[in-house]
């Protein structure tokens, strides 16, 4: 990794990008620089069909400390834009997105993890909601989403007091999908990538966007934007894709068997 570079973008396995916010000493605060490098990554991933699946971790001891209010005491809130919003930027991603949190995430660096589509923690992870100390009303969604996500009453809990959760707490909230240890995170984050990443990429872009476009909708529309795709998708397929593909999957379950 150079340590020069706000952001590191590597390539560690066929169809995976590794995202990795490199400011450990300010444990990835966002500063208005590591904000525009973050979108220029994601940017760039986004736009190569070739990545399929995508990890986006912190460098050092945390995932990301929220904005950087040093930065924002000297220089106040810069215009959000496309340039510079990582969570639209994250949100506008075809590609599936497994946030490895490993250490706090902070406020806006809890929007950053809530932005991706899949969350494993460090054991060593801690999140925490500060606005309401801080001063500023989210803008990054979080107070819509985290009570989607871990009810009300608990989304109420942490961000009215501010206090932090641990990872052991938000697993069994299911804030994150599982924990492990700090030195399994990495890997574990990496073989989830590389296991969508076999799958085929137009169907896992496809998927995502139904998956999100029908989590917005009351239940009822959601089945029937389902159907309309179903028909849609199908529509395109020969009989011959199908079989090759059933192949695929029972191939894949016999060795996940060990058969």
């Amino acid at each position: 990794m150079n340590a020069t570079e706000l952001v590191t973008l590597e390539r560690p396995h066929e169809g995976v990008a590794l995202i990795t916010l490199n400011r450990p000493a300010a444990l990835n605060a966002l500063s208005v620089a590591l904000r525009e490098a973050l979108v220029q990554a994601l940017q760039t991933v986004a736009q190569d069909t070739s990545v399929r699946a995508v990890v986006l971790t912190g460098a050092g001891k945390g995932f990301c400390a929220g904005l950087d209010l040093k930065e924002l005491g000297q220089g106040g809130m810069p215009p959000s834009g496309p340039h510079n919003d990582p969570v639209m930027a994250l949100h506008a991603m075809p590609q599936p997105v497994i946030g490895a949190l490993n250490g706090v995430a902070i406020t806006g660096g809890l929007e950053l993890a809530l932005a991706c589509d899949i969350l494993i923690a460090s054991s060593q992870a801690r999140v925490a909601d500060t606005h309401a100390r801080i001063g500023i009303v989210p803008g990054w969604g979080l107070s819509q989403k985290l009570s989607r996500l871990i009810g009300r009453s608990r989304a109420m809990e942490m961000s009215m007091s501010g206090n932090f959760v641990d990872a052991a707490t938000a697993e069994r909230w299911g804030l994150v999908n599982r924990v492990v240890e700090p030195e399994a995170l990495l890997p574990a984050a990496l073989a989830l990538a590389t296991d969508i990443a076999s799958a085929d990429g137009a169907m896992l872009v496809t998927y995502k966007r139904l998956i999100d476009d029908g989590h917005r909708l009351p239940l009822g529309e959601a089945l029937a934007l389902e159907r309309e795709r179903n028909r849609a998708w199908t529509a395109r397929l020969s009989a011959d894709e199908l079989a090759a593909r059933r192949e695929q999957v029972q191939a894949r379950g016999r060795q996940q068997q060990g058969g």
